[in-house]
């Protein structure tokens, strides 16, 4: 049974707690007796439903380690685990000495706000969804009392977008260069990126078996992280065509002694686009952004969103819209003009 007692002003409530063979107890002070007594028979109910309170005692960077190794590591592709491991060196400077017990919104918040001040608010909000999907976890086990989670929100900067899609004007001007400079294969790597919206780990995961006429099983992917080729979601599997000319390069390219088509030099492609970008003139984008490059192509041309989304190998429509629905430039202006022009004709239909 749970014990209060006056010391001072405050009322301290301990709970006798079995665990392992071993008796502890949790200790909680309050200001008022009426506060105090509410959450000893909260806490008795909670003993009487099987609730694991000692384990309220556990540090946070200890419970999520233990967390992750245990339970997350099991659910998750290899190349995810590791983002997770590096969640758990911010958790443990941001959460050092604070206990799951001691846990609440307004701790939280205060914590990924201080995180927040030299990140950006992807970054921030990648670290607060694996923070409060840990913490789920622990109120369904009974390790926190309340479910607080909805009320803690990722503030951060609002980074410009690096994944650019270039406009068609450059992208006709770094396809034409890619087509007459062939001889170095990082080029037809490039030229594979625009012509099919394949993400990069897929590229280098390209074996001789993965090419049919005219198009590419997208069967594997390769990490710099991971040796786990596994693809990032069930509906990255898929087949891409290709235009004969780029099955005709893909055929000339020898095959490495590890049984893939590139090279992955390094995982350095990052770094050579920029390189390349900068010598003809091309505004910078990542190696990502060719991949919305092609999207926001194939978009400006009128092609179905549905053809689109499978082509790129998303789980559905709706991430397509969400990430890869802008216009290039110049389809943005025409249709600026038609919308302009519609407006202006029905005024003069009504006049």
């Amino acid at each position: 049974m749970a014990s209060i007692t006056k010391v001072g002003k405050k009322y301290k409530v301990q709970i006798s707690l079995y665990k392992y063979g071993q008796h502890k107890k949790l200790i909680q002070t309050f200001k008022t007796k009426s506060e105090a007594e509410l959450w000893a028979l909260e806490m008795e109910l909670e003993k009487g439903k099987g609730k694991q309170l000692s384990n309220r005692e556990v540090y946070f960077p200890e419970f999520f380690e233990n967390w992750l190794y245990v339970i997350k590591q099991k659910d998750v592709r290899e190349s995810t685990f590791y983002n997770y491991e590096r969640a758990l060196k911010e958790i443990k400077i941001l959460f050092k000495n604070i206990k799951l017990k001691n846990l609440n919104d307004v701790v939280v918040q205060k914590k990924i706000d201080h995180f927040s001040k030299t990140h950006s608010k992807k970054t921030t909000h990648e670290l607060l969804l694996k923070i409060k999907t840990s913490l789920r976890y622990a109120y369904a086990k009974g390790y926190i009392h309340t479910d607080f989670l909805s009320l803690v929100k990722a503030r951060g900067q609002q980074t410009p977008k690096r994944n650019k899609a270039l406009s068609i004007t450059h992208l006709s001007k770094l396809r034409s260069y890619l087509l007459n400079n062939t001889e170095d294969e990082f080029n037809i790597l490039t030229l594979l990126a625009l012509e099919t919206g394949m993400r990069r780990g897929e590229l280098l995961g390209i074996r001789p078996e993965d090419i049919f006429e005219y198009g590419i099983q997208v069967r594997r992917s390769i990490s710099p992280t991971s040796a786990d080729t596994s693809l990032k979601t069930k509906n990255s599997k898929r087949d891409v065509s290709i235009n004969p000319e780029i099955y005709k390069l893909l055929q000339k390219i020898p095959v490495k002694s590890n049984g893939y088509i590139f090279d992955t030099d390094n995982f350095k492609q990052a770094y050579r686009l920029k390189r390349l970008l900068k010598q003809l003139d091309i505004p910078e984008t990542t190696f990502h952004g060719l991949r919305d490059t092609h999207a926001s192509f194939l978009f400006s041309k009128g092609i179905d969103i549905v053809y689109v989304s499978k082509r790129l190998g998303h789980c559905n429509i709706q991430t397509t819209q969400n990430y890869y629905l802008e216009l290039m430039p110049e389809k943005k202006h025409q249709q600026d003009a038609d919308a302009l022009n519609l407006l202006s004709s029905l005024s003069s239909e009504t006049i």
